[in-house]
């Protein structure tokens, strides 16, 4: 099954994110199939940037976001 999910990326005790499409059975920092967007908890307003269209396409192709992401996408206005 395919899942959008995030990416863990950046330094120790600094993280951002990449939101991304990957097969479900791969390592959480693995080989990914695409990447919509990213996501930086970091600054003041955490900044968030998503492309809508890539990610609505992956979610009509059946993929599953994790539930994380799922706040993401609604916060952004890709889903409802």
């Amino acid at each position: 099954m395919v899942k959008i999910r995030l990416k863990r990326m950046g330094a120790k005790k600094s993280p951002f994110y990449r939101i991304v499409v990957a097969d479900e059975r791969v390592q959480r920092d693995g080989k990914t199939i695409a990447e919509i967007g990213y996501y930086n908890p970091n600054m003041d307003p955490a900044e968030l940037k998503i492309d809508i269209d890539a990610a609505k396409t992956w979610l009509k192709n059946g993929a599953q976001p994790t539930d994380t992401v799922k706040a993401l996408l609604k916060k952004s206005g890709a889903i409802n």
